[in-house]
C-alpha cells in the first residue's frame, strides 16, 4: 500500500469511528424524548450510564487523529479534515451530554403527574434531530449547500423554544405545586435548543472543510 493509500484508509477509519460515535449520540437523544414521555426511570438511568461508551468513543478519535497527524504529517486540506473530524466530534459528544441532561431532568420529575401531555417537545426535537442528521450527511458528502439549509432550521427550533418556555412559565403561575416540573421541562428544552446549536455548529465545520473558510451560520 503506497502512502497515499495508507492515508486515505486511516482517514476512512477516522470517518467512520465519528460516524459509530454519531449512531449512538443519535439513539441516546431519540431515547431521551421517549422516556421523558414515559417516565421511564430505569431506562433513563440506562442513557445516563450509556454515555461513557460515548466518551471513550471521542477518546479514541483524538488518539486516532493524533497518530495520524504525527506519522502522515497531513498538510491543507488533509489536515483540515483531520481537524473538523475532532472538532464534530467534540460537537457530537455535547449532544450526546444534552440526552444525559434530558435523562436527568425526568429522573429529578420522577413518578410526579404531568401537567399535561408532553405533545410540543418531541416536535421540537424531531425538528433537532432533523439537523442533526443533514449536518452528519453534508459531513460525509462534503455538502455545502445541505450544511447550509440545516443551519436555517437553527431559527425554527429557537423559535419553538421560546414559544414553549413561555407557555410553561405561563402554567408555572397557574400551577406554583408543579415548580419542580415545569422547570425541569423548561431545561429540556433548553437541551433541545442546543442540540439544534451544535448541529449548526458541525455545519459550520463542513464549510470550513470544503472551503477553507470559516462561516458563522448562527449569525
Amino acid at each position: 500500500m503506497n502512502i497515499r493509500s495508507n492515508f486515505d484508509s486511516n482517514l476512512n477509519q477516522l470517518k467512520d469511528m465519528l460516524m459509530d460515535m454519531a449512531r449512538l449520540t443519535e439513539s441516546s437523544i431519540q431515547d431521551s424524548i421517549h422516556v421523558l414521555i414515559k417516565q421511564d426511570l430505569k431506562q433513563a438511568k440506562d442513557i445516563i450510564d450509556r454515555d461513557n461508551a460515548i466518551d471513550e468513543l471521542e477518546n479514541d478519535i483524538n488518539d486516532k487523529a493524533i497518530s495520524l497527524i504525527a506519522m502522515e504529517a497531513p498538510v491543507a486540506r488533509d489536515l483540515r479534515k483531520i481537524i473538523v473530524a475532532l472538532k464534530i466530534s467534540s460537537e457530537v459528544e455535547r449532544i450526546a451530554d444534552n440526552a444525559v441532561n434530558i435523562a436527568k431532568s425526568t429522573l429529578h420529575i420522577g413518578n410526579e403527574k404531568l401537567i399535561k401531555e408532553i405533545v410540543d417537545i418531541p416536535k421540537m426535537m424531531d425538528m433537532a434531530l432533523k439537523m442533526l442528521s443533514d449536518s452528519l450527511q453534508s459531513f460525509l458528502q462534503e455538502d455545502v449547500d445541505l450544511a447550509r439549509k440545516c443551519a436555517e432550521e437553527d431559527d425554527k427550533v429557537d423559535e419553538m423554544y421560546g414559544m414553549l418556555v413561555k407557555e410553561l412559565m405561563g402554567y408555572l403561575q397557574q400551577n406554583p405545586n408543579n415548580t419542580n416540573q415545569i422547570t425541569q421541562l423548561a431545561f429540556v428544552c433548553r437541551y433541545i435548543e442546543r442540540v439544534a446549536d451544535h448541529s449548526t455548529n458541525i455545519a459550520e465545520h463542513v464549510i470550513y472543510l470544503v472551503t477553507g473558510k470559516r462561516y458563522d451560520l448562527n449569525a
